[in-house]
């Protein structure tokens, strides 16, 4: 049974899908004005996490991961500059540049860290008569008012804003530090649809040209591809006030409808204890990471291994620890490959049945990962110790597979090298023949710098690829 924290009711539940074995989730996706942040990624892996955890569960999943590419504000809420206008002017380029280009930056990190693909990625920009249609609902259920030169939601209208952040309506209103808007009813009032005849990317609509508020935008673009109620919606804690809750506001206003059954959002990132900055010379994209000669794998490692309602302190000690890791994984899986023709041990069986149960039963805990790593790591350590014999060592290479479509850090198997790198093998293996040590040793170096370590063992060389 799986159970999840569900942010808006605050405790564990058992998932249990509105459509039968069918999950359908939502995840807040990237702004695409800038690369993406390591910060970015950990809700995005962990989100990678749950879908492919669903799927080892037999669920199937349809999953939703949205483009901002507007609308989206400098302070996160209505006022300031979008973002996308603040990169196109910093670039000299035109907004709808600045996103395509980002967001093909994005994907390719997404491919590094070993993310699958979500089933739809919609851009807002691409969905701005879904948007005007979620407006007219509003209208037409009086939680909009159109004052000044943008429509607002009317929360006085919706007596349950603030359930999410679990901060009442009438806390927030007493606490309200929100410069004062002539045009709002009530401070906390959000924009759908705002004109600003400076702002470069405009649409036609019943209240004048103008551009959708990025809260708008999740409702619309969530409703389109999973229904009025789905089961799934995540993102960053720093998504729950005001995005999220302005999300449920907008879309029960709209539909009547509960929005959402379960939340889930993933704590900050700090790098070295600290609050990631460029002031402070901390601030990592994927692509800084993979510079250092880091693989993706690691950084997905890293991001995943601590439980994502934990905060999590990155260090390049802790990607080093990742590295070293997949390493020790690997070399598990390189031994299993290379077992000999053992009887069978009566050591394994339990070990497996044991691994099996424990890397399930802390997943099934709200995604417990640590545990679920520390269950592996046992059951590696405890095999290592043993003498499986060929049968029993492709059972636990079928079960490190299972467990790897989870986790998604070992690198494809290679059953055969490279040309060039097996010619090398040969040469070196004829240097060795002829006792010159100096050659075989400058060969050996030369693969390694190609990635390849070579082990030399009494069945013969033996090779792995270098994490």
């Amino acid at each position: 049974m799986l159970v999840l924290y569900n942010t808006l009711t605050r405790r564990k539940e058992e998932l249990r899908p509105l459509q039968g074995n069918l999950v359908r989730m939502y995840h807040c996706g990237p702004t695409v004005y800038s690369h993406a942040h390591i910060g970015n990624f950990r809700a995005f892996v962990f989100a990678d996490l749950l879908r492919r955890y669903l799927q080892f569960k037999g669920f199937s999943v349809l999953q939703v991961m949205n483009i901002t590419d507007v609308g989206h504000m400098t302070t996160d809420s209505d006022s300031g500059e979008d973002k996308l206008e603040v990169a196109a002017k910093r670039e000299k380029k035109d907004p709808f540049q600045i996103a395509r280009s980002y967001e093909q930056s994005f994907f390719e990190d997404v491919g590094a860290l070993g993310i699958l693909s979500a089933h739809h990625y919609p851009r807002a920009t691409e969905h701005i008569p879904e948007m005007l249609q979620v407006v007219q609902k509003l209208f037409d259920r009086e939680f909009a008012y159109k004052s000044g030169d943008a429509v607002y939601y009317d929360i006085s209208k919706f007596p349950a804003y603030g359930c999410l952040s679990n901060n009442p309506l009438e806390k927030l209103q007493a606490g309200a530090r929100i410069e004062v808007n002539p045009d709002k009813r009530n401070p906390l009032d959000f924009a759908l649809w705002k004109s600003d005849p400076k702002h470069i990317m405009k649409w036609d609509s019943p209240w004048g040209e103008g551009y959708p508020g990025w809260h708008l935008e999740c409702s619309a673009m969530s409703m389109k591809y999973l229904g009025e109620t789905f089961d799934i919606h995540t993102g960053g804690e720093d998504n729950i006030f005001p995005h999220h809750e302005c999300e449920i506001a907008q879309s029960e206003g709209a539909t009547g409808k509960k929005f959402v059954n379960t939340w889930l959002h993933v704590r900050f990132l700090l790098v070295e204890g600290q609050k990631m900055a460029k002031s402070l010379g901390n601030f990592y994209t994927v692509k800084d990471i993979l510079q250092k000669n880091y693989p993706g794998r690691a950084l997905r490692y890293a991001l995943l291994s601590t439980h994502y309602r934990a905060p999590l302190n990155f260090t390049f000690d802790s990607l080093s620890a990742s590295k070293a890791a997949i390493a020790r994984l690997e070399d598990f899986r390189l031994a299993l490959q290379n077992a000999s023709a053992n009887a069978d041990d009566p050591a394994i069986p339990p070990l497996l049945q044991s691994v099996k149960e424990n890397f399930e039963k802390n997943l099934d805990d709200d995604l417990n990962i640590s545990g679920a790593l520390g269950a592996l790591f046992d059951f590696v350590r405890e095999v290592n110790r043993l003498s499986p014999s060929q049968n029993q060592a492709e059972e636990i290479l079928s079960l490190l597979a299972q467990f790897d479509s989870v986790l998604a850090v070992l690198s494809p198997e290679e059953k055969s090298l490279d040309e060039r790198i097996a010619h090398l093998v040969a040469e070196r293996e004829e240097a060795r023949k002829a006792k010159d040590f100096a050659r075989a040793d400058s060969i050996r170096e030369e693969i390694r710098r190609l990635g390849y370590i070579l082990e030399d063992t009494k069945s013969g060389v033996r090779w792995k690829k270098i994490i």
